[in-house]
């Protein structure tokens, strides 16, 4: 293995993103982080004398063990690995410096001859480099103002070079930069005084030995105030206390920054910022007088830590160049990237923080539509055997079935996915939909065509439930068409599925539906065509792409029951095409939603006695399978028997929860579709994929527990019936009232996506849609709701490059930029 062809960024890259994740092994597109390390370290480069090619060797090995080390034991490994290579980067690339060299001062070199380069020696770790030595890979050990010990402590946050520390962005700032007089304190603000010291004692607290407090009276031209600090651990140093009092020595001039409290004894700073200040008056503290940067911690780690790391490695801020060309800058207002780096962290005014966190923001937006763009291109360049037609006898036959009349936006979304199917290039487009809008008839749709074109089509699901709720509805429409349809999902018997698999390879079954077991190896389609995934964001990118190669440039249909705001839109799905399904079926009846509390529960009870007497059925949802110590919440089991045996004796009630085998589900479901059950206790399982249309009431046991993109979800599960429905949203006896408030919200409306808007205003958009799979990016300084202006002009921007060049070839800086940030590696992929 040569040195050339190990790419050391790649490495550090996957070392780096490891660490952000909090040293989770995070899963990629192909590998888990542990394997692929060790697979990136499988072989050493040649010219590695053998001690190095022997710790090469053991670190591969170490990372084969990576799952079952501690949190510590993986933060020291990957500290480790990554001065390592950092190391050995430097002595292969010196190794290559001088044998060109070489090369070129001399026509032959004789093999017997030792290399001259690999005598060279490594720089020491501690050793003090020049500013023009010092570049963006640069272990921060080797960092002047740093040293190793610091060095070290910096890693536990996965901070190793300079690079990281650049962008290692403060998550807050403090203001301390408005300057005061005493007089003018008021409290709850944050502010600098300065005065002159008229009094300074520092002793032991007589409640508490260990702790010391340092009292400082300060004056200036308008009054005075009395400072305290608090120092644990001191314990009764007397000489630790005499240092204290002779730092403040009276008559000294001290800045004293900090948050004004009031109490009885009167205004006070709380737990100030002190610096002693010169005869020039000027302020060098990092954390006195200033906008402040606030840091994320660790155990061990001091905030001064790592703002004096920082420190250290602004100067070389100019290293970071700025890949954003002139042109997009001058458009947009923007500052130069040195510039907005270095006046995040110690920024002079709030205003240039504002200007500089604009900026920064601009570029997570920026890279990530660009990306995006990038990716919808290339995929629009592709060339797909599958040319559909939107005409035929089969599709003319399903028309005529239908027992009612599609709604004018089915129409609409048919006829856009129609006009994708019939061109060379694979469509690939999402179909946005409410609760109950009509997403499977235009999926239908695309499967027939598919089909009378001579292709097979997939249609994955993400769970079990919902899979067969589809297969149960593509089966009642396609045997009318006389065309078989199969379910494969992990429950599926061996005997069953060696009649489907055969079936499949031949082309004699034209569609399949199922779950993530349609990406597994065994699954062969003779001639796929079409791929519909329902809930697509429940699947990782891997997982879609895996089921995208089963096919030779398929079509992809995704579709989505969870309303996402324009901004999530852009941001999860920025390489589709979009369409929307913005009209319920004529007949639909609006939901009455009503909060309870628990006083009024024998309400609730007397509305669902009174649904069941009529003939109607009802789901009852908690958000726990059994009890719990830790959340005094109601348990699905428990709740079961309660209301079987004690208030609805009558009535048959039945139990669903996700540990149930998927036979115990789907006898569960059955009887409760079938009319045998009238009560359902279930989980959250039921949020898609059941539909009852006699179901006529949802009652939510502790409804401020879910965020409301999921109450919409569960409320949706009724009023799917010709019948009046109702949701009650039942709250716990201890609920907030920032919680009732919350939930007034599903009491006011209908409307899917400002629901979805307000739960992504409220609680982020990474819990809206599921933090493990959504495909949220991970911003550093960029908010969805904060920063939707930004976001849009980002994405202007970013259509404008791809407009002019959609290699990117003409800005050569700007796409190694985007590869940097977004490489295929551990699942952040969103380049082809």
């Amino acid at each position: 293995m040569n040195a050339e062809s190990v790419d050391w960024g790649r490495l550090q890259k996957a070392l780096s993103v490891e660490a952000q994740r909090g040293f989770t092994d995070v899963v990629g597109s192909q590998y888990r982080f542990s394997e692929f390390i060790q697979i990136s370290l499988k072989n050493s480069p040649a010219n590695l004398v053998s001690a190095d090619i022997r710790r090469w060797q053991t670190l591969a090995a170490e990372y084969g063990r990576y799952p079952e080390l501690t949190l510590e034991q993986r933060q020291n490994l990957l500290g480790d690995t990554r001065r390592f290579l950092l190391d050995m980067e430097r002595v292969c690339t010196t190794t290559r410096t001088a044998a060109n060299s070489a090369s070129k001062q001399y026509q032959v070199v004789e093999k017997t001859e030792p290399s001259p380069a690999r005598s060279l020696s490594t720089p020491p770790l501690n050793s003090n480099r020049s500013s023009s030595q010092i570049s963006l890979n640069q272990a921060l050990s080797q960092v002047s103002g740093i040293g190793s010990r610091n060095a070290d402590k910096l890693a536990k946050l996965g901070l190793y070079t300079v690079y990281d520390l650049l962008y290692n962005f403060p998550r807050d700032h403090i203001d301390y930069a408005r300057q005061v007089n005493i007089k003018e304190l008021e409290a709850g603000e944050t502010v600098t005084i300065i005065g002159t010291v008229k009094r300074c004692d520092c002793f032991s607290s007589p409640r508490n030995k260990k702790l010391t407090i340092l009292n400082i009276v300060l004056k200036d031209s308008t009054g005075q105030i009395k400072l305290c600090r608090f120092f644990a651990g001191r314990q009764s140093n007397r000489g630790w206390q005499e240092i204290q009092k002779r730092l403040y020595p009276t008559g000294a001039i001290v800045a004293a920054s900090g948050l004004v409290k009031s109490s009885k004894y009167g205004l006070s700073l709380d737990n100030p910022q002190l610096e002693v200040l010169d005869e020039s008056g000027t302020i060098e503290s990092l954390n006195v007088g200033r906008v402040v940067p606030v840091y994320a911690l660790t155990e061990g780690i001091t905030a001064d830590i790592v703002r004096k790391g920082v420190q250290s490695v602004i100067p070389h801020v100019g290293l970071l160049g700025d890949p954003l060309p002139d042109s997009l800058r001058s458009r947009y207002e923007l500052i130069p990237l040195q510039e907005a780096v270095s006046q995040i962290h110690f920024p002079r005014d709030r205003d240039i923080l504002e200007i500089a966190r604009r900026r920064l923001v601009f570029d997570e937006f920026f890279y990530l539509q660009l990306g995006l763009l990038h990716r919808r291109q290339g995929l629009r360049e592709t060339q797909t055997g599958a040319v559909l037609s939107g005409k035929g006898k089969v599709i003319n036959q399903f028309y005529k079935l239908l027992p009612f009349k599609l709604t004018n936006a089915q129409q609409r979304v048919i006829a856009e996915i129609l006009e994708d199917l019939q061109k060379p290039k694979p469509m690939n487009r999402l179909v946005q939909g409410d609760v109950g809008a009509g997403k499977t008839i235009v999926a239908v749709v695309a499967i027939l065509a598919a089909i009378q074109a001579g292709y097979q089509a997939a249609f994955m699901a993400p769970t079990e439930v919902l899979a067969e709720q589809h297969y149960k509805k593509l089966v009642s429409w396609f045997n009318l068409l006389h065309l078989p349809v199969e379910l494969l999902t992990g429950s599926t018997k061996a005997a069953k599925r060696k009649q489907i698999l055969p079936q499949l390879e031949t082309g004699e079954l034209p569609v399949l539906v199922g779950t993530h077991a349609l990406i597994q190896d065994p699954v062969n389609f003779h001639k796929l065509g079409l791929i519909v995934i329902d809930e697509q964001h429940r699947f990782g990118v891997g997982q879609r792409a895996k089921l995208q190669q089963k096919g030779e440039d398929p079509h992809v249909l995704t579709m989505t029951a969870t309303p996402i705001p324009r901004t999530l839109a852009l941001t999860l799905h920025g390489d589709l095409d979009v369409s929307q399904i913005d009209e319920l079926p004529p007949g639909r009846q609006a939901i009455q939603t009503t909060i309870f509390s628990g006083k009024e529960r024998t309400h609730a009870y007397d509305l669902i006695k009174r649904e069941v007497v009529q003939g109607r059925q009802i789901y009852v949802v908690l958000p726990l399978v059994e009890e719990s110590e830790k959340l005094d919440l109601k348990s699905a089991i428990e709740e079961y028997q309660r209301l079987q045996e004690v208030i609805f004796p009558e009535f048959k009630v039945g139990l669903l929860h996700g540990r149930m085998s998927s036979a115990e589900k789907e006898e569960a479901i059955g009887l409760f579709r079938d009319g045998h059950t009238q009560i359902l206790v279930s989980t959250t399982v039921v949020e898609v994929g059941v539909d009852v249309p006699n179901a006529s009431v949802m009652l939510i046991e502790n409804a401020e527990r879910f965020g409301l993109s999921q109450l919409h979800q569960l409320r949706g599960r009724v009023g799917r019936g010709a019948d009046k429905s109702y949701c009650i949203l039942m709250t716990h006896p201890k609920a907030t009232a920032d919680a009732r408030q919350r939930l007034n919200v599903m009491e006011q409306s209908q409307d899917g996506f400002l629901i979805a808007e307000m739960d992504m205003r409220l609680r982020g958009p990474g819990e809206v849609m599921g933090m493990r799979q959504s495909g949220v990016p991970d911003f550093v300084l960029a908010s969805l709701v904060e920063d939707k202006e930004i976001l849009i002009l980002a994405r202007d921007a970013a259509e404008k490059v791809i407009n002019k060049d959609p290699t990117l070839e003409r800005w050569p800086v700007l796409k190694s930029e985007l590869d940097k940030r977004y490489q295929k590696l551990l699942g952040g992929a969103i380049l082809t």
